[in-house]
């Protein structure tokens, strides 16, 4: 599932929103660095919509213009919901893959960082007698 797919499933988690407010959500969930103009915003709810992981909840007329409000459909729910937990486990991996890049590139203690893990493993060893 690509980014944009993702943020305007996790836009519509919380309930009914129109295109803009959507719009406006997903900059603010993604801290500003995706903003979506409306042409990719109501294709891709058009596709979710076909899909079954979104439908259309209600509809007004707002300064003569129809504004339609989307919500997440309970299918919508459980693919966001499998989404999120596949990239929590590959933030995981990642992290996990970074932790042992670091311990590689540390290398064996010497001097001054040697020294001063000796003292502290005394001190506590001392402490703990």
């Amino acid at each position: 599932m690509r980014e944009p797919t993702f943020l305007v499933l996790a836009a519509l988690a919380d309930g009914p929103r129109h295109g803009y407010a959507t719009i406006q959500e997903i900059a603010k969930i993604s801290d500003g660095k995706v903003t979506l103009r409306p042409g990719t915003l109501y294709g891709a709810l058009d596709r979710l919509t076909g899909d079954g992981l979104v439908r259309v909840d209600s509809e007004e007329v707002v300064n003569g213009r129809l504004r339609r409000y989307y919500t997440l459909t309970d299918d919508g729910a459980a693919v966001l919901a499998a989404q999120a937990e596949r990239l929590r486990a590959n933030v995981a991996e990642a992290e996990r893959r970074l932790g042992l890049r670091a311990r590689r590139s540390a290398g064996p203690m010497t001097g001054l960082a040697l020294a001063l893990a000796t003292t502290v493993l005394a001190s506590a060893a001392l402490a703990a007698a």
